[in-house]
């Protein structure tokens, strides 16, 4: 049995389902919960040398705004009983999410379904359809 059952997260009433759902399911298999934050970031983006000396600064903000009002909310909501790693981080959401599973022997990954706009998820696809294509575990999307 592998370590961990891993959730990724927003701010979403899908993500709290999705935290509530993977913390019944870490306890079921006595396992602990990965919880895991993943800030969109592209390396392909284009910018000035200005906005290159203020990146840094503007990606450790983010981090601080995501783990105030995103992650420690969601770790306060689980309680006691269930060991929990938060994790926050820049990148793809899909690809970063498979490779915390795989850094934290993940039997599950478990994701809320999201509310991005129709077009958006034609033209890039979703997040959690995207998992379930490149997924080395099983994927579970939480309405």
């Amino acid at each position: 049995m592998a370590g961990t059952v891993l959730v990724g997260v927003d701010n979403s009433d899908a993500s709290r389902r999705a935290v509530e759902f993977a913390r019944d399911r870490a306890k079921a298999l006595g396992v602990g919960l990965v919880l895991a934050h993943v800030i969109p970031w592209s390396p392909y983006s284009f910018t000035t040398p200005e906005e290159n000396e203020r990146r840094h600064q503007r990606r450790e903000e983010e981090l601080e705004a995501a783990r105030t009002q995103i992650v420690d909310p969601l770790v306060a909501s689980i309680g006691d009983g269930v060991e929990v790693i938060p994790v926050i981080r820049h990148g793809d959401r899909a690809e970063l999410l498979v490779a915390f599973a795989r850094e934290y022997d993940s039997a599950h990954i478990l994701v809320g379904r999201t509310g991005e706009s129709r077009m958006k998820t034609k033209i890039f696809g979703s997040v959690p359809s995207q998992l379930i294509q490149i997924a080395d575990v099983p994927v579970t999307v939480v309405p």
